[in-house]
């Protein structure tokens, strides 16, 4: 059921816009969030409910003296990626070699040598020419799937289980619009990473920035000594090696997401990320310099730099409160998973929720390669995830 389930929710297109300002950012995620309200009122959980701006909300109720636990994850998918028309296909028993995608495109093991780690395994993976939707909607099946075997299995104890699934979060907004008045739990969990041993306390403290260029156009048969091209600009200001392809770990970086120029004006967007709040100041000043250099260097204003702080790192309203994480840590031990405390490269709605006064650590999915062509989903993973939120709901206590 969970693999029909989640082929079910991947056929929806849902991808989010950074352009838009509605809310959601894109209409077409209502489709998938109304399936989803529609699935919970069949299974009659309870307080089920869909906001006009795509968040839905819902109960299965437990025992009394059990702590209260949030499972969230977000129906969106990533715009870096085609999203629409879907087509995933199955592959059982994984034999560890090169995956062909299409005619002219394959996952190979070379470029993607994690692979041999799925041997035997299902995968699903894309036909090439979409996302496959993993992020998240794999998260949304297994926290469906685990609510109706709890439903089925009524002898298994817990407290109230309080669900929420959510739009944008690819774009940075899905916690814009989030109920904390329906969401009332003693902590929660956001399901939307990797590997199904991991567990995600830590996230970037992130940024963005929006870099506005102002050249000088000229016709280019006079143009010397008086053009300024904007495109040349976009190159001089991009000029750095703190680059996403260059950095791991706990090594910041400054992505260029964007950039649209012609020869009197352009565009560039920035996302800035670092797990040192302080460190990220610098990389922001970073931009300021640059700005001001390039300024005087030209004698007028070719650059214009505006930032914008965007989620925080959550480690820190964990210390002193560790319990979510140790309830996970108690599981895995149950379920001889090998437990491993991960630093998120990225963001989750789980960042704002921490700071919004519910403490929510990230836990995985078995999803990978998220955010375009080459993304799957290990079959096998997904179906263990159910175990552990079911081990976790059990084992609670307050």
């Amino acid at each position: 059921m969970l693999l029909k389930r989640f082929l079910d929710y991947v056929s929806y297109e849902t991808t989010s816009s950074e352009e838009s300002t509605s809310s959601p950012s894109t209409m077409i995620q209502l489709k998938l969030a109304e399936h989803l309200r529609d699935e919970l009122n069949e299974l009659k959980i309870e307080d089920v409910y869909l906001s006009d701006t795509g968040y839905v909300y819902g109960t299965l109720k437990g025992d009394k003296g059990m702590p209260v636990i949030g499972l969230c994850s977000h129906m969106d998918t990533s715009p870096d990626a085609l999203g629409k028309d879907v087509k995933a296909r199955i592959i059982r028993d994984y034999d560890g070699k090169d995956i062909q995608l299409n005619d002219s495109l394959s996952t190979t093991v070379e470029r993607f040598p994690f692979l041999k780690n799925y041997i035997g395994k299902t995968l699903v993976v894309t036909d090439g020419t979409t996302l496959l939707g993993a992020d998240d909607k794999a998260g949304i099946a297994i926290i469906m799937e685990t609510l109706v075997y709890l439903i089925n299995n009524p002898d298994i104890k817990h407290g109230d289980i309080k669900v929420c699934f959510t739009p944008d979060e690819e774009v940075g907004r899905g916690t814009e619009n989030f109920d904390y008045d329906r969401f009332k739990v003693d902590f929660a969990y956001t399901v939307d990473g990797g590997e199904p041993n991991y567990i995600e306390y830590e996230n970037f403290n992130a940024a963005s920035a929006h870099v506005k260029l102002t050249g000088i156009s000229v016709h280019p048969g006079s143009a010397k000594n008086k053009m300024v091209n904007a495109s040349k600009l976009a190159f001089e200001f991009d000029s750095q090696d703190m680059v996403p392809e260059k950095t791991e770990g706990y090594e910041g970086f400054n992505h260029c997401v964007g950039v649209k120029t012609q020869t009197a004006e352009g565009e560039m967007a920035y996302i800035i990320r670092n797990h040192d709040a302080n460190l990220l100041d610098k990389q922001k000043k970073m931009f300021i310099d640059a700005m001001n250099i390039m300024n005087k260097k030209y004698g007028y204003d070719c650059v214009n730099v505006t930032i914008r702080d965007s989620y925080r790192n959550m480690r820190e309203k964990f210390e002193g409160n560790m319990y979510p994480i140790e309830l996970v840590k108690e599981a895995m031990g149950k379920l001889d998973m090998k437990y491993e405390a991960v630093a998120i490269r990225g963001g989750t709605d789980g960042a704002n929720l921490t700071w919004n006064g519910v403490l929510c650590p990230n836990l995985g999915t078995g999803g990978h390669n998220y955010h375009g062509v080459h993304e799957f989903w290990v079959v096998e993973d997904g179906e263990l995830m159910v175990k552990l939120l079911t081990q976790m709901l059990k084992d609670a206590k307050k």
